[in-house]
């Protein structure tokens, strides 16, 4: 009988010391740089990860949901190992905009896996809220003026009345003679706009890419390039894995792109044809402005 409770206590320890072993694999710390802050004021959110070091482990960008904060700076901090232990750490630069005492605000850091990844959170940091507007007194006291108060005389709002009115007309006559084809010419001009914008962006980090190829640039091409193609059309591409990305456009040819460039951000590996993989997401994106032009000008 004294086995058998012995062997009863041995099985619950095992089962319960398995979690807490798993647990231990990533110990994630967030914690606010002060106790509490303005509204709008630059506050300091330290992001700390402690990991075996053959985990893949990465931190937030500036594409992280925020919340009520809003997204200002990021200074990362070289890794530390030891004994098989590496320890991240890095400074988020953030700014509360709203009116709740106290706001509860963590962060996660992420263990990539094969085509996914975990997040593991820390505990909550609170950041209070100081007001720094003085509570009106109960008792309002007014002073006294007898001075002359010079009024403006009165408009004569029935004549702008009959322009505004002149104006709208001409305006809806225009519009129902030329407005479409304008409208449209217009909305290709801004979209031929965004497209330059773009271009420019896109040049400057893939040549930082290509030239000093790292973690931090690679995921900032890839983000330049999902944010312009989700404006574009509208679509999650942001949300969106390289393969959902590949059947979507019905390209199975582009993973090979997307692995060119991920292999920098999980293995820190630089691939020979980096520059073919950039070059070719830019055809890509190119061709999807053309059709969007063409579907404008066709009333599609």
């Amino acid at each position: 009988m004294d086995r058998i409770v012995k062997l009863c206590y041995l099985v619950i320890f095992l089962i319960s010391s398995i979690p807490m072993a798993q647990a231990q694999d990533v110990v994630v710390e967030g914690y606010f740089l002060q106790d509490s802050a303005k509204l709008g004021e630059r506050v300091g959110y330290v992001l700390k990860s402690r990991y075996p070091s053959d985990l893949p482990v990465i931190f937030p960008d500036s594409t992280y949901d925020f919340g009520n904060f809003e997204y200002l700076d990021k200074q990362i901090f070289s890794s530390y190992s030891e004994d098989s232990i590496s320890l991240d750490s890095a400074v988020y630069w953030i700014s509360n905009f709203s009116l709740d005492s106290v706001q509860a605000f963590r962060m996660p850091v992420y263990e990539v896996l094969n085509y996914d990844s975990i997040s593991h959170f820390p505990p909550a940091a609170n950041l209070a809220l100081t007001l720094t507007i003085d509570e009106i007194p109960e008792e309002l006291a007014f002073e006294e003026n007898n001075s002359y108060l010079n009024i403006p005389q009165a408009f004569n709002y029935p004549y702008l009345i009959i322009g505004v009115s002149i104006l709208v007309i001409l305006l809806v006559l225009a519009f129902v003679i030329f407005g479409k084809g304008v409208f449209n010419r217009w909305k290709a001009y801004r979209e031929r706009k965004k497209w330059r914008k773009f271009i420019s962006n896109w040049d400057n980090s893939m040549n930082d890419l290509v030239q000093q190829p790292d973690i931090k640039k690679a995921d900032e091409l890839l983000g330049l390039w999902k944010n312009y193609l989700e404006n574009l059309t509208g679509l999650p591409y942001k949300e969106w894995t390289s393969t959902e990305i590949s059947i979507h456009l019905n390209k199975p040819e582009i993973i090979k792109d997307f692995r060119k460039i991920e292999l920098i951000i999980y293995a820190n590996r630089v691939d020979d044809n980096i520059r073919e993989a950039c070059d070719n997401l830019l055809k890509i994106s190119e061709g999807l402005l053309e059709e969007k032009i063409e579907k404008i000008y066709n009333h599609d």
